[in-house]
């Protein structure tokens, strides 16, 4: 079969003819619909050998959907030709975290060794994936896969984020959005969904500040050095009350920290390596930082639904599976609008 792969540090991904796989015990065996592309994978491209924690070549793809092709020994719950997301996080499913389905925060994983597919583990972009655990699937029922299989990370990830400063996210309250890529136009249409606050979207160009409005941002702001002085100047001079950076570089971080209100929320979600002082007198009193991963099995579901019930709707583009280079090279230049999403078997 095709897959896309990692091959060597400091190379492109490219296209090469692997082995199909075979499903052992407990497996699942996914016909890959489509497979989605995340900055993460450019992150990990970026690492030198000696950040790298998994062997290479990697098949990649962390966002994945697809129809079951075949059952290990001992699955039941599912038949073959369900169309289904996998949920990316994998953990050790024994601890106390893994036992309420927040497998994003597995306690053993590290110690295992179990690592997210396209993030250690054989991943998505390929024409067939194994899935470890039929617990790592939830069905999608009539979603569209294309538009469905960013949800898994693009939709998932801003959910959990939005979901932990809920009690901030009052009427009345702002929240600001930094980058409007692929999590970013996402968790727009999330906060609008899920919550009555006032939406500021912050990025460097025009064209994906578009976006932001028509995924239903209420202001944008163009993010440069003087995007904190907006947000203050909007909410009169008091600063949002949650912030979302989901570029995480340094200036964004810089931002995220004067743009937040006494007794807010910052939360650093995307891997650009900024990192933001923490300490008293460094941030407006009360000011909540934090750096969330993923989000958990029951969340994603949750996702599903607002899915199934129209409230997101992913901007996409598509790429057939020999053309995925070509699509992280745009990615990589910025020239994503939304999120890219491979098809493997289209």
């Amino acid at each position: 079969m095709k897959a896309v792969q990692y091959r060597a540090v400091g190379a492109a991904p490219e296209v090469v003819t692997v082995p199909d796989p075979e499903p052992g015990p407990g497996q699942v065996l996914l016909k890959v619909t489509a497979a989605g592309v995340c900055h993460s994978d450019i992150a990990v491209m970026s690492w030198t050998a000696d950040e790298i924690p998994f062997p290479l070549p990697l098949t990649l793809g962390h966002e994945g959907v697809g129809t079951v092709a075949a059952l290990g020994d001992g699955v039941s719950g599912l038949s073959e030709g369900d169309s289904v997301a996998v949920y990316g996080p994998w953990g050790c499913g024994i601890c106390v975290n893994c036992a309420e389905g927040k497998e994003n925060y597995c306690l053993r994983a590290k110690e295992l060794g179990i690592m997210p597919p396209g993030l250690g583990a054989p991943g998505a972009m390929a024409e067939y994936m194994i899935v470890d655990d039929p617990r790592h699937l939830v069905p999608i029922g009539d979603l569209d896969p294309v538009k469905t299989v960013s949800l898994t990370d693009a939709g998932l990830t801003p959910y959990h984020a939005i979901k932990r400063s809920l009690p901030k996210l009052v009427p009345g309250a702002t929240a600001v959005v930094i980058g409007t890529g692929g999590l970013g136009h996402v968790a727009i249409q999330l906060l609008r969904a899920m919550t009555a606050v006032r939406v500021v979207a912050l990025d460097v160009t025009e064209e994906k500040l578009d976006l932001a409005r028509t995924v239903g941002a209420h202001e944008t702001v163009l993010s440069d050095e003087k995007a904190a002085d907006r947000v203050l100047e909007l909410t009169g001079g008091l600063g949002a009350h949650v912030v979302l950076d989901f570029v995480g570089a340094p200036p964004t971080v810089r931002t995220a920290g004067a743009a937040a209100r006494v007794d807010g929320d910052i939360t650093i979600v995307g891997i650009g390596g900024g990192a933001l002082p923490v300490g008293f007198g460094a941030l407006p009193y009360g000011t909540g930082v934090s750096a969330p991963y993923w989000g958990s099995r029951r969340e994603l579901a949750e996702v599903l639904d607002l899915a199934h019930a129209g409230a997101v709707d992913v901007h996409v583009e598509t790429y057939s599976i020999d053309e995925a280079p070509r699509a992280y090279e745009r990615l990589h230049d910025g020239l994503i609008t939304g999120r890219a999403v491979i098809l493997p078997n289209g």
